[in-house]
């Protein structure tokens, strides 16, 4: 009788664990999926998406990308400072990841700065996080 009453005891207690074990992992795995959600919303943002710059620069911005990397290099001088972020901090890792190859220690110099400003909430920060560990 004793035996058969521990024996009941144990089988409740291994299924019982069982399914606390099953809670937790559904939860992780519901955590996880919803993670995964949240990064497919964030890739889904464009740079055209983006506020910050004023329409009737958009035209020459990529005018000058489409001419390469001096034409680009030259409208940044010019007209960057009147782009506001989040499009700025796009349009910096853009010219960042195209001049990389040829000039790895500007392309750190401004992965540095776009990443000094760019908060945990802006549309670019999943970029920025992205990009780390190849510019740091």
């Amino acid at each position: 009788m004793i035996k058969g009453l521990i024996a009941a005891v144990v089988v409740i207690l291994v299924l019982y664990g069982a399914w606390e074990i099953w809670l937790y992992w559904d939860q992780v795995s519901h955590d996880r999926d919803l993670a995964a959600a949240k990064e497919a919303a964030a890739y889904q943002v464009s740079e055209g998406s983006m506020s910050g710059m004023p329409n009737n620069l958009e035209k020459s911005y990529q005018a000058a990308k489409a001419q390469g990397i001096n034409q680009w290099r030259a409208w940044m001088r010019q007209y960057l400072q009147m782009v506001a972020d989040p499009r700025r901090a796009w349009i910096e890792l853009d010219f960042m990841v195209a001049i990389a190859h040829d000039q790895p220690a500007e392309a750190r110099k401004i992965f540095a700065e776009v990443k000094s400003r760019v908060l945990e909430n802006s549309p670019v920060y999943f970029r920025v996080k992205q990009l780390e560990n190849t510019y740091k």
